[in-house]
């Protein structure tokens, strides 16, 4: 059984038609499922990726092959019974580092952290396994999942696969760059401030930041109150459908989780969107840098949408406020969960972690009320946009995959970013406004690396978000342009490490 996977650009490599690494996650399934593979299969070819690619690209750490192909096994067996299996039924998957799993070094990138190995899984993780996923190890993320660029002093940086000179974005960088080389066909990670958006732009895969409560969070100190939540990554938009559709649906643990069952998410998608009122703004309304070549590599797939029969202008909610309700509840965020460690362990945190958490020591009861008045505010205004318009069409990154070995870029488009948040605003404007979002791979710059496109709907209108990308993904096809061979055969040669 072959699937021949196409690509856009004749300078993309070619990939062997055969590749069980690059058939998408429901292909995979639905041939697990009719025996036509074997989930030992699916997983050996994954792990044979994993050990040619990973060393150039250092995306997935903290690797269980020998307990993946145990589980493997019994997933043959379970199937061969007869028994009842659930949608992911031998799927490979890799989970973020910064959640829990029962048994499996979680460090969340921070040497306070390193040594240290839960005895229960996230709930996320639950829901993947209990769905027949099987676990490869974990994927990469900066120090305490802080910032858009992975890289940490537990495992160093992930390399950007089309580039390996630059980042693969943050902080689920790992998650992408893995999907991006056929080391897994699902992903889960988190966004606060763009995590699953910035490193899908950054990859050439597609990310969705779902709506609050969509995805249930379990453990969580602060359920009522956070801005991050969880969510799917793959390289489709119909394989991020299938993921939400095991990872959504309430859970009394989760105060916040909608009543909306995951099943609602694993119709197929429909690709007709003609007669959507669409809105696109390069810049957010409120004047945000955004570099050259990413305006330009967007430009092009603003206008699919009208080819597709859309009502396109350029218009955009006022997000006046955001900036500082996200900032606030960000250090707020950061002080809850790291401060009563940040005395004991100041010099093995990083100068960014170190700022973030005091920015949060230094708020007050009156900061923490502005922000949730503004939001307030926001939230409203942008409703009413809705009221107007389908969806929003946003660059989801200021800059395409940047030098590896920088911090964070310094400036954007000639505006100096003072703090590692600055060039982020794009996606973090975005956050606070509870909105769902997804990040779909839109265009290439003129020196090959990828820029995404992001698709913002209505309070909880997940479901028309992930239509309107299906219907851009199939339009444009952008998503089907893999790293350069190189990579892909695990010759990619890194002749700078210094960052890792």
């Amino acid at each position: 059984m072959n699937r021949t996977v196409t690509t856009s650009d004749a300078s993309a490599s070619d990939v062997d038609t055969t590749d069980l690494c690059f058939w998408t996650a429901t292909d995979l399934a639905a041939a697990i499922r009719r025996r036509e593979v074997s989930a030992r299969e699916v997983v050996t070819a994954h792990l044979e990726r994993i050990e040619r690619v990973n060393p150039a690209v250092n995306a997935i750490v903290s690797l269980v092959a020998d307990r993946a192909l145990e589980q493997a096994a019994e997933a043959d067996e379970l199937l061969a019974s007869g028994a009842d299996t659930g949608p992911l039924h031998g799927l490979p998957v890799a989970h973020k580092d910064l959640h829990d799993t029962a048994g499996i070094r979680t460090t969340f990138g921070s040497p306070v952290f390193a040594d240290r190995v839960p005895d229960r899984d996230h709930l996320v993780v639950q829901r993947l396994r209990g769905a027949g996923a099987i676990t490869l190890g974990k994927t990469n993320v900066p120090e305490l999942g802080m910032g858009s660029h992975t890289v940490n002093p537990v495992f160093g940086a992930t390399r950007n696969p089309y580039d390996l000179s630059r980042s693969a974005g943050g902080s689920s960088g790992g998650a992408g760059a893995a999907l991006a080389c056929g080391m897994q066909p699902i992903a889960d990670g988190s966004d606060t401030g763009g995590s699953l958006r910035n490193p899908a732009s950054f990859n050439n895969v597609v990310g969705l930041r779902p709506s609050p409560g969509r995805v249930p969070s379990w453990p969580d100190k602060a359920p009522w109150g956070q801005i991050s939540v969880k969510g799917p990554m793959a390289r489709t938009v119909t394989d991020v459908a299938l993921t939400l559709s095991v990872m959504a649906g309430p859970d009394p643990r989760d105060p916040r989780s909608l009543e909306t069952p995951g099943s609602a998410f694993a119709g197929q998608l429909d690709g007709d969107v003609r007669g959507l009122r669409v809105a696109w703004s390069p810049d957010l309304g409120v004047a945000v840098p955004v570099d050259a070549e990413v305006r330009d590599a967007l430009r092009p797939a603003v206008d699919v949408f009208a080819e597709l029969g859309c009502e396109v202008e350029e218009a955009c909610p006022d997000l006046s406020g955001a900036d500082e309700v996200f900032l606030i509840q960000r250090a707020w965020q950061m002080e809850l969960a790291y401060g009563p460690l940040l005395e004991e362990h100041r010099h093995r945190m990083s100068s960014d972690v170190v700022w973030n958490i005091e920015q949060g020591w230094g708020l007050s009861g009156p900061d923490l009320g502005l922000a949730q008045s503004q939001q307030a505010a926001l939230y409203h205004r942008v409703r009413t946009f809705f009221e107007t318009y389908d969806l929003l069409l946003l660059p989801v990154s200021q800059v395409a995959p940047f030098d590896v070995r920088l911090p964070y870029p310094g400036s954007v488009d000639g505006t100096p970013m003072e703090t590692y948040l600055d060039w982020m605003r794009s996606a973090y404007l975005i956050s606070v406004t509870g909105c769902p979002a997804l990040s779909v791979p839109a265009g290439f710059t003129a020196g090959g690396l990828p820029v995404g496109l992001q698709v913002v709907g209505p309070h909880r209108g997940d479901w028309e978000v992930l239509r309107a990308g299906y219907a851009f993904e199939q339009a444009t096809r952008v998503g089907d342009r893999r790293p350069p061979a190189a990579v892909l055969e695990g010759s990619g040669s890194v002749s700078d490490r210094s960052a890792s």
